[in-house]
């Protein structure tokens, strides 16, 4: 949906707020089309990878099981998702890793990386790394922010309604609260590729002693975690720039109906 039905509305939009708008819009564009590429080019190495069998012949699922209980950790649990929702995954509180139907079974170096490196989550969490402390204890918050953010909007619209005759104060204050928030979440994104990428390293390390991958699987691997953590961050980048676009949106919004009402 357009911001402004015609260029009447837009010419009630102060200069500095219109250029803001242009410039972010533009930004969520580039990022998008970066993102599609990271995307494209991510979906093929996965499955480049997916289809080479591993030197070892070993899954994913058979990798993880015995990285875990190499490190003690016979508790965690290691099960399959068919959810693109969860995907690979480690979970501190419910004690699993998660690992794809499509790549688990199967003895590729996808599945074996993919395995490895959620074990090495689960060692992490185990040792007590500080950045998995933080993690473990901030992720409910990481969800907080773009979750909360329409909620929060909503509220401030009502009072608005409600109290200040759609002044617009109350969504600035809701729309500034609500920033905070992801701003909030954004940080904590970036602590959790942290995390990811020593559990990678960890992956790394543990198969290249255990004599589970070779020099070349491993290199393979790192080109492979190299490229989600480029579309983790690329991610974050855009959905922070689409949150900063609605806000401009609604704040435009805001000051074209003040501007109507004065005149």
């Amino acid at each position: 949906m357009p911001l402004f039905e015609n260029i009447e509305q837009f010419k009630n939009v102060s200069p500095a707020l219109q250029w803001a708008i242009f410039i972010v819009g533009c930004l969520v564009i580039g990022v998008a089309a970066v993102s599609v590429c990271i995307s494209i080019w991510l979906s093929i190495k996965y499955f480049v990878y997916n289809r080479r069998t591993n030197s070892r012949g070993i899954t994913g699922k058979d990798a993880a099981r015995l990285i875990l209980d190499q490190h003690g950790l016979q508790n965690i649990k290691v099960s399959v998702v068919g959810s693109l929702l969860f995907g690979n995954s480690y979970s501190h509180y419910f004690h699993k890793v998660r690992l794809r139907r499509l790549t688990t079974n199967k003895p590729s170096i996808t599945s074996l990386a993919m395995g490895a490196e959620k074990a090495s989550l689960a060692i992490l969490d185990k040792e007590g790394d500080k950045d998995m402390r933080t993690r473990v204890v901030l992720t409910p918050l990481m969800y907080l922010g773009p979750f909360a953010f329409i909620p929060i909007m909503i509220i401030g619209v009502f009072i608005d309604f409600a109290f200040f005759n759609f002044s617009g104060v109350a969504t600035i204050i809701a729309a500034a609260v609500g920033l905070l928030l992801y701003v909030i979440s954004f940080v904590l994104s970036i602590m959790t590729l942290k995390t990811e990428v020593k559990a990678q390293k960890r992956a790394c390390q543990i198969l290249q002693q255990q004599n589970l991958a070779n020099a070349e699987e491993i290199e393979m691997m790192q080109n492979l975690f190299k490229l989600y953590n480029i579309q983790y961050i690329n991610d974050i980048i855009l959905e922070f720039l689409q949150l900063i676009l609605k806000i401009l949106e609604i704040v435009a919004k805001v000051q074209h109906n003040s501007s109507s009402s004065n005149n």
